[in-house]
């Protein structure tokens, strides 16, 4: 079966332990493997390699001698509890085996995880886990971590709930940093933390912070098709100190915004106009910009749009007002207009 959003999200934290298998597939290795690290570990807990519980096998290793997973499904350890085969990297080549090894798997034999890069819907490696009754396949997207995402690293990490300001303020750098990153930035939190009975504070987390988080146009755009205007400001101070320009982040923005009126403007609705894009999207990209095109709806979109050429000419002519205000100012305006 195929996991998303938080049934996913839930599931890496709390697998099943009487499934045959789990899949966890995505185009950033690093997401994949922070996923795959809680899936594990919840499975094994945090002396299973030790106890001999986890079976390692590389991909190019299973190709060579498919035998080795049957081997680590059926093989027993000397310590009692749950038992892990995890498969590293998989391609398409592997279905195969993969394939005969659920045919072989009983309850009571060791459960097997396994980690790909980007797989396409037409995957035989994911439709195997996909249609199988006791497989469960996730698929890892680019998607920054939600505000229940943030919640329950906080609850890991020993904080408590903070205040909606810092909550917004951990929102944003989420945004900005990558989810490995974040999520020990959260750990440095707790630990700087500790013992400590005041509440979170913003100095806590700037003090645990990396001192340079990378951030894109992207995530400028999300923050204001969201609305979410209190948040712009420490996103844009990011992008600008990267080096991009006003000129650069209003091309994108008008980019952006036209791929959504395009979608908004299809007389089929949004699931017709999202289908006239080119190149086409997928997975979360594409529900959000769905999302994104039926919210603003075409009249506002124009609005948008006229606001941003506006401003683009104003960039380009020999005004001498502060580009990084003026481009401020009109996504402050377009914030806000995502509220009405």
């Amino acid at each position: 079966m195929k996991l998303a959003g938080s049934a996913a999200q839930a599931y890496l934290r709390k697998p099943d332990p009487t499934h045959t298998a789990l899949l966890i597939f995505g185009s950033d290795p690093m997401r994949v493997a922070t996923a795959r690290q809680s899936a594990i570990a919840a499975l094994v807990g945090p002396a299973g390699e030790e106890q001999m519980r986890l079976t390692r096998i590389a991909a190019s290793d299973l190709r060579k001698d498919p035998a080795l997973l049957d081997d680590a499904i059926k093989g027993q350890s000397f310590f009692p509890g749950h038992r892990v085969a995890f498969v590293e990297d998989a391609t398409e080549t592997l279905a195969k085996p993969l394939t005969a090894a659920f045919a072989d798997w009983q309850a009571g034999d060791a459960q097997i995880v396994v980690t790909a890069g980007q797989l396409t819907a037409k995957s035989a490696l994911r439709k195997l886990f996909e249609v199988h009754r006791n497989a469960v396949a996730i698929g890892i997207y680019d998607d920054p971590p939600s505000r229940d995402d943030i919640t329950t690293a906080l609850a890991t990490a020993d904080l408590a709930v903070p205040t909606s300001e810092i909550m917004d303020a951990l929102l944003v750098l989420a945004q900005t940093l990558e989810p490995g990153d974040f999520r020990q930035t959260i750990e440095k939190v707790g630990l700087y933390k500790r013992n400590d009975p005041s509440p979170l504070a913003m100095a806590d987390v700037l003090a645990c912070a990396p001192q340079s988080a990378e951030v894109d146009v992207d995530d400028v755009l999300d923050v204001v098709t969201q609305g979410n205007a209190n948040e712009l400001g420490p996103v844009l101070r990011n992008l600008y100190a990267q080096g991009v320009t006003p000129v650069a982040l209003c091309i994108g923005a008008t980019r952006h915004f036209k791929r959504l009126h395009t979608v908004a403007s299809d007389p089929g609705g949004a699931g017709s106009g999202i289908g006239r894009l080119r190149p086409p999207v997928f997975g979360p990209r594409r529900d959000k910009i769905m999302r994104q095109a039926s919210h603003w709806g075409r009249d506002r979109l124009e609005r948008a749009l006229t606001a941003l050429t506006d401003v683009d000419l104003q960039l380009r002519s020999a005004d001498s007002a502060p580009q990084n205000a003026l481009m401020e100012r009109t996504l402050i305006r377009l914030a806000m207009m995502a509220r009405r």
